[in-house]
């Protein structure tokens, strides 16, 4: 499948919403549902791949006891709203 211009990781969740929404229809043919079920994965799976990456990303930087810098992971949970 030809991938469309690259989507912020925000614009890809606000994509899957909207594919939500429609898959609720329950009119919707099945070729129509199969398509966007399609789609709806593929974008989970980006989403997934570059909220890990983030996550590996984000770190804290410190200064250790013998005054060397060290990088530390950020605490589980630092983040959540």
């Amino acid at each position: 499948m030809a991938e469309k211009k690259k989507m912020s990781l925000e614009q890809s969740m606000l994509r899957l919403e909207e594919i939500v929404k429609e898959m609720e229809n329950e009119k919707l043919p099945l070729d129509k549902s199969l398509k966007l079920y399609e789609e709806g994965i593929g974008l989970v799976e980006r989403c997934s791949g570059e909220l890990e990456n983030a996550k590996r990303k984000i770190m804290i930087l410190q200064q250790g006891k013998d005054g060397e810098i060290e990088i530390v992971d950020v605490p589980e949970g630092t983040f959540n709203s």
